[in-house]
């Protein structure tokens, strides 16, 4: 009877331990994810304002808009299509959606000075990490907090369509103010709901496209952390 709880504590401490080893590959592989979709962006992004051609050709012409309204359509085009997609396409539509995104965010280097930009990356790297690190370390529950969050995207949105008729600088601050602190919560939030949402031996297939689209949502949080925190800060040309 000791010989098989001694086998029996020996399995339960290996699958643990497997299972640990495998979330750590799986969180790892969803930073590299995000963070080489952040690359992608601003690489695109440099390209874009940098060449006359390609700038007058987005920000000259109604095709603007195009790119403005795509990267919503690629993140609904997700989330109702990732079940049903290969681990390939998973990939291939997050790398068009972080160039799509490159090419809308192009307008940052034309209007805010290159200093400024690096500056703002970095403090929304720095908060994007606190955030992320806790909400994979903490015990408590973040998920009660999710429909308040996901309420206060919803407020930004119809504040920021509204601001565009009223112009409102006071309104746009405080969007701002808003913006960073509901994504740096959203980060939080969805770092811990990836981490709960993992399981071991799912397969190469299924682990791919839910790495995808975690960073996504981690890319997302980011990238909008900086925009937010940029229009705070930034320093315009």
């Amino acid at each position: 009877m000791y010989e098989q709880n001694r086998t029996f504590q020996r399995g339960a401490i290996q699958n643990t331990a497997a299972f640990d080893a495998g979330l750590r590959a799986h969180m790892l592989r969803i930073y590299n994810f995000m963070a080489s979709g952040v690359l992608v962006t601003g690489i695109v992004a440099l390209i874009v304002a940098s060449t006359p051609a390609l700038r007058e050709a987005v920000f000259g012409t109604p095709l603007k808009w195009v790119f403005m309204l795509a990267p919503l359509a690629f993140v609904f085009f997700f989330s109702f299509r990732i079940d049903r997609m290969s681990a390939a396409s998973a990939q291939a539509a997050y790398w068009a959606f972080a160039a799509t995104m490159g090419v809308s965010m192009a307008s940052v280097f034309l209007v805010f000075t290159g200093m400024s930009i690096a500056q703002t990356f970095f403090v929304a790297a720095g908060m994007f990490t606190a955030m992320s690190l806790y909400g994979y370390t903490t015990k408590a529950d973040l998920s009660r907090f999710g429909s308040f969050l996901v309420m206060g995207v919803v407020g930004i949105l119809i504040a920021m369509l509204v601001n565009l008729f009223l112009g409102s600088s006071v309104l746009q601050m405080a969007i701002s103010i808003l913006g960073v602190l509901i994504f740096t919560g959203l980060t939080a939030w969805d770092t811990q709901n990836i981490k709960s949402q993992y399981a071991h031996n799912l397969g190469h297939e299924t682990e791919t496209k839910m790495a995808v689209f975690g960073a996504l949502s981690l890319y997302l949080n980011f990238v909008n952390i900086f925009q937010f925190l940029l229009s705070l800060m930034g320093e315009r040309e």
